[in-house]
């Protein structure tokens, strides 16, 4: 019998989670069967997933009736719900996270996007959304803005699994390693326990790859003639580029000394995590970035038409460090072709956050609408 290709994937040491929630997943037994036919080994949620459960189903309107009030705004509405689906889809995982000793098994939840460059807002909302949660296998999704990282550590420090999402840079996710690693360092400096806490570093994939085509095809278009050939050949070159040098700064900060008393204490490496893996442009294959990006002790997060794909269509393989030195030459190119790789990350966090923040904006007033027609 030919192993099923997602499956596959975690005996490569990728573990595999589901970049969608709503209730009838976990309700009707969905779930479970992910997990046991195709190793589903986590999830992710967002304002984006949870807008469309909520405006486009009828799965919540039991749940809005009974937890409306007169006085209940509809974001404290909408908490309640994300909370409850959380809860309720980290439960059906708890088997995964106690066979994985709490490598996987997780569930992640997103603070507010409006909070973005906020940070003691930020930590206040991850404290709530931490207790409101209570579950050993949830993780907060805090963003790795500026204002982000501090309340990164801060939450770290005290013990919230984090979920580092919105990050297109290897520079970022460098700081975020470092806030990951200083955070432990004071946990054990305090004497406090460090085995049970765990972090992914959430890599934006294809975003790269929207944006930057976008300016090469301005070049392959109406620039210098001698750039329009090179433009064209770096289509689709980026967004891979990117993730396999954000990897290799991985293995080096968790290969380094600083990391292995850290280790010997029981903390565990924080995971890159491949987010944005279905691919936007028809021009490239369903599973394009899905295959590029298999490497041992990372996460990819794949929405259910890319899931299923897989499942069908899948060949496993470790691929991550294919082309390294070709990674670092499409960069220099890039500059070359006066495209500034800082300023694209810079644009697509600011996108990013715009995007979260307006899909935030109306799965409240989904809600609320909700709440006006029913009670």
């Amino acid at each position: 019998m030919t192993l099923n290709p997602l499956k596959k994937l975690a005996e490569l040491g990728q573990s595999v989670w589901y970049d969608y929630i709503r209730r009838d997943l976990y309700q009707g037994g969905e779930l479970q069967r992910l997990i046991e036919d195709d190793g589903l080994a986590g999830m992710t949620s967002n304002p984006t997933i949870f807008q469309k459960a909520i405006a486009e189903t009828d799965l919540y309107d039991d749940a809005i009736r009974r937890r409306s009030g007169p006085r209940r705004a509809a974001s404290a509405l909408f908490e309640a719900l994300e909370v409850e689906d959380v809860r309720a889809a980290a439960d059906v995982f708890r088997p995964v996270f106690d066979r994985a000793h709490g490598d996987d098994g997780f569930v992640s939840i997103e603070v507010n996007p409006a909070l973005t460059h906020d940070t003691e807002g930020t930590i206040t909302e991850a404290r709530r959304l931490w207790r409101a949660c209570d579950r050993p296998n949830v993780m907060v999704k805090i963003p790795g803005t500026a204002e982000g990282v501090p309340a990164i550590r801060a939450c770290l420090a005290e013990g919230i699994n984090i979920n580092i999402t919105l990050l297109f840079s290897v520079s970022r996710h460098r700081e975020v390693m470092e806030a990951y690693l200083s955070a432990m360092e004071a946990r054990v400096a305090a004497g406090q326990p460090v085995d049970a806490v765990r972090s992914v570093a959430s890599y934006f994939v294809s975003r790269v790859d929207t944006l930057v085509d976008r300016k090469l095809d301005a070049i392959a278009a109406g620039g210098p003639e001698p750039q329009r050939p090179r433009a064209r050949a770096l289509r689709g070159q980026i967004g891979i580029a990117n993730a396999r040098l954000a990897y290799e700064a991985f293995e080096q900060t968790f290969a380094a000394a600083r990391f292995r008393p850290l280790a010997a204490k029981g903390v565990r490496r924080q995971r890159p995590l491949w987010a944005s893996t279905s691919t936007k442009d028809r021009a490239y294959p369903p599973l394009y970035y899905v295959e590029a990006l298999i490497a041992p002790d990372s996460v990819d997060t794949l929405p259910p038409e890319t899931f299923a794909l897989y499942r069908k269509e899948g060949h496993p393989q470790v691929r991550i460090h294919d082309g390294l030195a070709g990674a670092r030459e499409a960069f220099r190119e890039l500059a070359a072709l006066g495209i500034d790789p800082s300023s694209v990350a810079a644009e697509l966090e600011k996108e990013g956050e715009e995007k979260f923040t307006a899909s935030y904006e109306q799965v409240v007033k989904a809600v609320e609408e909700k709440t006006k027609a029913l009670v």
